[in-house]
């Protein structure tokens, strides 16, 4: 699979510009790119509990119904964020659009940053999908600093994640260094993109998107410089992360809290068996 991970600014709360630069992108997506993915939030910014209802779309809006349209003619999958109204609640959410135009999966951020707290209803569920020949997840930003968010989308058969990102100074480091992580632990392909640049309340993006393979080894990498990077997924890879071990196989996750009325008072972890 052939991937561009589009790392740029993005307005806060302004649409047009943000929908302009990534139909730019789009349009010059290389010839015989499978996946074009954006930063999080991407068309909309983050909005605040003041301007949501004025920025908020639903999945058939103008906005995004503009970049499935660029998708069917560039024949490129994008994933990209918004905004997202569903009747009186709003999510932060990202989509993954195939070349056809159609909504693939639709992920709704099931952990909420402080800022995003009052803002966005969180999600309630993780799904993949198929594109392209591989399982596909996504997570937003905060989801990867728990690593059960990205062992339940690998618990689905995910062979790749995909992280649309709007992490800012000092915690720039955080998310590279858990990519790494969530790749190398759940042995799949993760695919982190980023902001760049400066946004509302004098928040400074770092960048730092990069592709990791099964292997937690940094494929290729960006610093803060808004550029697209190219990116290619060697599906070999996958097969031979796993082939001497499986983590989601081996992994005991079947242990028990100790009874509460343990005669000692202590608690402890009972192990059951493992079964296949």
């Amino acid at each position: 699979m052939q991937l561009e991970l589009a790392q740029i600014p993005i307005v806060d709360g302004a649409v047009a510009p943000n929908l302009a630069r990534v139909l730019d992108a789009m349009a010059k997506s290389h010839e015989g790119s499978d996946l074009i993915v954006f930063p999080e939030a991407t068309l909309t910014g983050f909005p605040t509990r003041e301007n949501v209802r004025d920025v908020a779309e639903s999945l058939e809006g103008p906005s995004l119904s503009k970049v499935r349209d660029a998708a069917r003619a560039a024949k490129i999958g994008v994933a990209v964020g918004l905004a997202e109204r569903d009747g009186d609640r709003f999510y932060n959410t990202t989509v993954l659009i195939d070349e056809r135009g159609d909504i693939a999966l639709r992920y709704r951020k099931t952990h909420l940053w402080a800022t995003d707290v009052g803002v966005f209803t969180p999600g309630d569920r993780f799904e993949v999908c198929e594109f392209k020949g591989m399982t596909v997840g996504l997570l937003i930003c905060y989801d990867i600093e728990f690593p059960e968010t990205a062992r339940a989308v690998a618990s689905l058969g995910a062979e790749m994640l995909v992280v649309t990102n709007g992490n800012m100074d000092p915690f720039g480091p955080v998310h590279r260094r858990a990519i790494v992580a969530r790749a190398m632990e759940n042995q799949m392909f993760a695919a982190l993109v980023n902001r760049t640049g400066d946004g509302d309340d004098n928040l400074t993006f770092p960048g730092e998107t990069a592709l990791v393979s099964p292997f937690g080894d940094v494929l290729c990498e960006l610093k803060n410089e808004d550029a697209v990077l190219h990116a290619k997924v060697d599906r070999a890879l996958l097969a031979q992360s796993r082939e001497h071990y499986s983590y989601l196989h081996d992994a005991r996750i079947a242990l028990n809290l100790a009874d509460e009325n343990d005669a000692q008072g202590r608690r402890s972890l009972n192990i059951r068996p493992r079964t296949r």
